[in-house]
């Protein structure tokens, strides 16, 4: 039952991603001229910017967490290559060189 009630809080599609964010845009604006009323000048004016940049931030992340709708496989002698991803993945830790080499003796290493 919880997972029922769960799933309506969960942003699934685009539309509703751009819908949070414009409830959260009309939020940011309302505090920003809260702020320019309680503090003016340019300390309200910054704050109210704060408030409004955040959505941009909100934003990008909400629309990058939204997955993107897999495209149709296009069949044909126009089909585009399929690629085909490694075994091994980009976040595999490298080793990294190192001067060592270059001190050994039997390094051939020239610098």
């Amino acid at each position: 039952m919880l997972n029922k009630i769960g799933r309506l809080f969960q942003i699934k599609t685009r539309l509703e991603a751009w819908l949070v964010i414009y409830a959260i845009a009309l939020g940011a604006v309302e505090r920003g001229r809260h702020y320019l009323e309680t503090y003016p000048g340019w300390g309200g004016w910054m704050l109210a910017v704060a408030c409004t940049g955040v959505v941009f931030l909100a934003g990008a992340k909400l629309l990058d967490s939204v997955r993107r709708p897999v495209p149709a496989v296009a069949m044909g002698p126009y089909a585009a290559p399929v690629k085909r991803r490694s075994a091994i993945g980009r976040s595999r830790p490298r080793r990294l060189p190192t001067d060592r080499a270059a001190a050994l003796r039997t390094s051939r290493r020239i610098d």
